[in-house]
């Protein structure tokens, strides 16, 4: 198995300070988000993995397993380091991503990783996307990691250029993910964060 099954899409290729990215709202998440986390990781799943995982994978996502799992995930976030936020609204959930420690074979690193980046298909292009991977970054220097690393199949393009236009660069590791039956490339990239400035105004 992976060692980050968490894939990150790229959401839109919007800039903070967009009117529609003014009027989303930031907050970690609760056990009341969870149906609604899971309608936005299978519909994003959906629409960014069309045409680079099998499709008859996608069609058998199920919403409600699929919001079983981010309830056990979400239980044991703190104890794991694990930061979940959500993207509101209008008072509805339009996205949702998740960062915690860095996961190498069987341990976790000092560096921090986005495990997961998804916005509803109909908010992509309105700077959901940006605004919560602004919230991760934000959240990974006070944490005081030094880098904050990410995979992104090989083959969305889109999700590349959304990520290097964030500041992150491929750093040359590659892995293969089997989904479906199919064996898929990942790429790797990172960030570098002002890790320790950052962490020491957080404890003023």
């Amino acid at each position: 198995m992976s060692p980050h099954p968490l894939h990150v899409p790229a959401p839109d290729s919007a800039v903070p300070g967009e009117p529609a990215a003014r009027q989303v709202r930031l907050r970690r998440m609760t056990d009341a988000d969870c149906e609604a986390v899971a309608a936005v990781r299978v519909g994003g799943w959906r629409h960014a993995y069309a045409g680079l995982m099998p499709q008859e994978y996608l069609d058998a996502m199920d919403e409600t397993a699929d919001a079983g799992r981010r309830r056990a995930q979400l239980a044991a976030a703190d104890r794991a380091g694990v930061v979940h936020l959500v993207a509101e609204a209008a008072g509805e959930v339009v996205g949702w991503g998740c960062y915690g420690p860095y996961r190498e074979e069987d341990t976790t690193t000092g560096d921090g990783e986005v495990y997961a980046l998804y916005v509803r298909p109909e908010r992509i292009g309105t700077g959901v996307g940006r605004a919560l991977l602004t919230g991760l970054l934000s959240r990974a220097e006070a944490d005081g990691r030094p880098a904050l690393l990410l995979w992104v199949l090989k083959d969305n393009a889109r999700a590349r250029r959304f990520y290097e236009k964030a500041g992150f660069t491929a750093d040359g590791a590659q892995e293969p993910f089997e989904v479906g039956g199919a064996v898929v490339q990942e790429v790797r990239y990172g960030r570098r964060l002002s890790a320790a400035e950052a962490a020491a105004d957080s404890r003023g």
